[in-house]
């Protein structure tokens, strides 16, 4: 990684988000397996993690990360790997987040190619080569469409292409559609398991086995991700909150907190 960048202690910047208004002003864009979160960053976030991949890229000066406990480093763009502890600080400058779900054919082809966790630094190559694809049409439209499809372009530079060596199991993948199926209400393991025609045990195991993370957790990041498109589309967060199944909007802030380090009012929708 780069160099430590000289803001100061992870305590001050963790009073400055206590203190700021807001973390961003910008747009979120969300497709089948991944999304696209860019605009103008104006705070910092605290600590949290994501069950997804982030390629976060910025066409300014710097952006500035920290793993749990760690010092802040200046990069203009880096790829943080599922579930990985982090705080990201945009500096005020133009950022985006693109986040692949790891078990879609792009994050397994990409998991593969990096070869390693945490936040990875992304080269000044790929750096000129991705990020223009955001903020060029960025600059000039808001054009849903344009903009997925610009977002599918960075995931599919930094995958180069490579195909996954072993595809998600059937089985798997038919649960996590019936789960975004029926994300809005209660769902339980054993709902799930006899779904895809396995007991309950066997279908933890290869759960878990396939995702590397357990059902519970995973259900409440497809939760998050149907709630962030319902507010992305204009509803409240009362409204989001119970279309994603969470239990009120108070439960879908702590969770935003969480896993993403910001509540959901922090993005402001242009």
């Amino acid at each position: 990684m780069d160099g430590a960048n000289g803001l100061g202690s992870a305590k001050a910047k963790e009073e400055a988000l206590r203190t700021a208004g807001t973390a961003g002003i910008g747009r979120i864009y969300i497709w089948n397996g991944g999304s696209l979160l860019i605009g103008q960053s104006t705070g910092a976030t605290g600590v949290h993690a994501h069950h997804a991949l982030q390629i976060a890229l910025t066409p300014g000066p710097a952006m500035h990360f920290r793993s749990e406990g760690g010092d802040w480093h200046a990069h203009r763009g880096v790829i943080i790997t599922p579930d990985y502890p982090h705080a990201f600080d945009g500096s005020n400058e133009t950022v985006g987040h693109v986040f692949v779900e790891p078990e879609s054919r792009e994050g397994r082809a990409l998991m593969e190619r990096l070869g390693a966790t945490g936040i990875l630094s992304v080269g000044a190559e790929d750096v000129a080569a991705a990020a223009p694809l955001l903020f060029e049409p960025w600059a000039v439209t808001r054009d849903e469409a344009t903009m997925i499809a610009n977002g599918q372009r960075v995931i599919q530079h930094f995958a180069g292409g490579i195909e996954p060596a072993s595809p998600v199991d059937d089985r798997v993948a038919r649960a996590v559609a019936y789960m975004k199926q029926h994300i809005g209400r209660a769902i339980t393991l054993e709902q799930v398991a006899a779904f895809v025609h396995l007991s309950p045990s066997r279908f933890r195991h290869l759960f878990v086995e396939e995702t590397g993370m357990a059902l519970r957790p995973y259900i409440l990041w497809l939760r998050f991700q149907r709630a962030w498109e319902l507010i992305a589309a204009g509803h409240s967060l009362t409204s989001a909150a119970h279309g994603a199944g969470f239990a009120d909007s108070a439960h879908l802030s702590r969770t935003s907190r969480r896993m993403f380090g910001i509540p959901p009012v922090a993005l402001q929708i242009t």
